[in-house]
């Protein structure tokens, strides 16, 4: 099976487009498309769906294309063990990472990796929503919980400490808690996720935060909006500690009951499928972003 023919293949569907697939790989529309027909007859298959208004994955194709994909990581494993052709990692590498993150952390690395890496391409998907790195695809993605999923492996890339802050305005007008009984009456700035947390300080002591207490007349599902409307001065909120370092530093935030955090443990994960071959490009992203972020103490920079 011609591995260029797969190449091929994943990035028409990946584009949805032989056109700009071919272009990619130098290859002229009726090449790509007699490239591509040849795959589907040796394959007994037709891989995409043709019309005169878009091109689409039929069910085979759907269900070959990770295969395609382990071919070919497969094949640049393989080539990388034994020296490959003396060049540089090359290609597409596809990574997916909370929006937030990604703005504060990733995007101010890119000239850095693009200079040292300059033939490799990032397709990068930003959202705080997951995406699931298996049905997407994914090479590599970036995850805040505890690695519970079977089908994942993962590399750690810092702890993901979550803390209590304000504006220093709104702790001026509101007064600054001295104990966790103290948050009660205070404005709180929640989570769609209403549940109460614990907080834990320094000497291994627990303590409630529950909403319930709290007056909570704002609900967010974005970290951005949540770290600006605290700084505005809308209530406390709960903040990784990534996201709200620079303002903390900057004085635009306080860190409110600066002894205690958040019981849960969180850690930001470099994930990807168990049955992946891990290749040079996604060990290359990984080293680079864990040599640039590992282990950041306070995300202040």
């Amino acid at each position: 099976m011609d591995t260029d023919n797969l190449r091929l293949f994943v990035m028409a569907a990946e584009r949805l487009n032989i056109s700009a697939a071919g272009r990619e790989l130098g290859l002229a529309p009726a090449v790509a498309s007699a490239r591509l027909a040849k795959l589907e007859q040796e394959l007994g298959a037709e891989l995409l769906r043709r019309t005169t208004r878009k091109v689409s994955l039929s069910l085979e194709g759907s269900d070959f294309l990770p295969y395609a994909r382990e071919i070919l990581a497969q094949a640049e494993a393989a080539m990388a063990v034994l020296g490959g052709s003396g060049a540089g990692p090359k290609g597409t590498l596809r990574f997916a990472a909370p929006s937030s993150f990604a703005q504060l952390h990733i995007m101010p690395l890119l000239p850095a990796f693009h200079a040292a890496y300059p033939d490799l391409t990032l397709d990068l998907r930003l959202s705080d929503t997951r995406f699931d790195a298996i049905e997407g695809s994914f090479d590599l993605a970036l995850r805040s919980a505890p690695l519970t999923d079977s089908s994942l492996k993962g590399r750690k890339l810092a702890d993901d400490t979550r803390i209590l802050c304000a504006s220093p305005g709104y702790l001026a007008a509101q007064g600054t808690p001295a104990t966790p009984a103290d948050l009660a009456g205070h404005r709180f700035i929640a989570w769609s996720n209403l549940e109460p947390r614990e907080l834990i300080n320094r000497a291994g002591d627990t303590a409630a935060l529950d909403p319930a207490g709290m007056v909570c007349r704002a609900i967010v599902d974005d970290g951005d909006a949540q770290r600006e409307a605290t700084v505005t001065g809308a209530g406390l909120s709960i903040n990784s500690l990534w996201s709200v370092a620079h303002e903390i530093a900057a004085g635009r935030l306080v860190r409110v009951l600066p002894e205690w955090k958040m019981n849960d443990r969180s850690v930001l994960w470099l994930v990807y499928p168990r049955s992946n071959v891990l290749t040079p490009k996604t060990r290359i992203f990984m080293d680079f972003l864990i040599g640039h972020l590992g282990g950041q103490p306070d995300w202040s920079g």
